[in-house]
């Protein structure tokens, strides 16, 4: 019993700090891209979906065999591989890593947060944060990342049938820049609870001089509810079509 609690406990850990770490890269080249003053400002889209990609890799290479995502704690909960009563606790790991990954990044650009509160409007400010639609149109956006997040869980379930170490998260991280250059840019691709509900949280409490309402019907209805929505797809096709546990 001892050894069970303490593989729990080191596996919520680790999910806790593989999210974290996921989002201090993820929101980190959001502010260094966009906040006044920083050494990088104005790099773009292409700087950001590779930091993402990169970063979500080496948080892989860390931390192992993680989720780092409620969405593919799912999918492993359907397939088998996981204890259904590991889904919540996983997932609030998951979502207070993104919360903490978050207030790191803020500590860490705080005089570029404050250097900018008159230049930069306050939905950019939120959009560091958690995700937006391009185009505001609920269905269309839980499509987007309905379908993303399918795309996202299947490839990830495809990747981890190759044997050869180390190439799970160098996979995972080209898949999600394949994923956000090409269909990222409708509701920038969040695919992951607590990329986007984490953050959020964080938004929220930070005390942000002049920033926008979190905006938490559009963060529950689109990537709070559908990345579940498309994982639960990607789990019954991969094991329906290619025989994937």
């Amino acid at each position: 019993m001892k050894r069970r609690r303490n593989f729990w406990g080191h596996q919520l850990i680790a999910e806790f700090m593989g999210t974290a770490l996921m989002i201090i890269f993820g929101v980190g080249v959001h502010c260094s891209s966009v906040l006044k003053g920083t050494k990088y400002r104005g790099s773009g889209h292409i700087f950001a979906i590779t930091t993402w990609g990169f970063g979500i890799s080496i948080a892989l290479f860390i931390f192992g065999n993680v989720c780092i995502n409620p969405a593919m704690v799912l999918a492993q909960c359907l397939l088998g591989n996981l204890a259904w009563s590991a889904f919540i606790p996983y997932s609030i790991a998951e979502v207070l890593g993104g919360v903490v990954g978050s207030v790191i990044v803020w500590i860490m650009y705080a005089d570029h947060f404050k250097a900018s509160t008159d230049e930069i409007s306050p939905i950019t400010i939120r959009n560091l944060f958690c995700t937006a639609p391009a185009v505001r149109n609920l269905p269309r956006n839980f499509f987007v990342e309905l379908f993303d997040t399918f795309i996202f869980i299947s490839g990830i379930l495809a990747i981890s049938e190759i044997k050869t170490p180390g190439i799970v998260p160098i996979g995972v991280g080209l898949l999600v820049w394949a994923i956000g250059m090409g269909l990222g840019g409708p509701t920038g691709f969040a695919m992951n609870l607590a990329r986007d509900m984490g953050p959020r949280i964080a938004h929220a409490i930070l005390p942000i001089a002049n920033k926008a309402d979190s905006d938490w019907q559009y963060g529950i209805i689109v990537p709070g509810i559908a990345p579940f929505v498309g994982a639960a797809c990607a789990a019954w096709f991969m094991h329906g079509f290619f025989g994937i546990n």
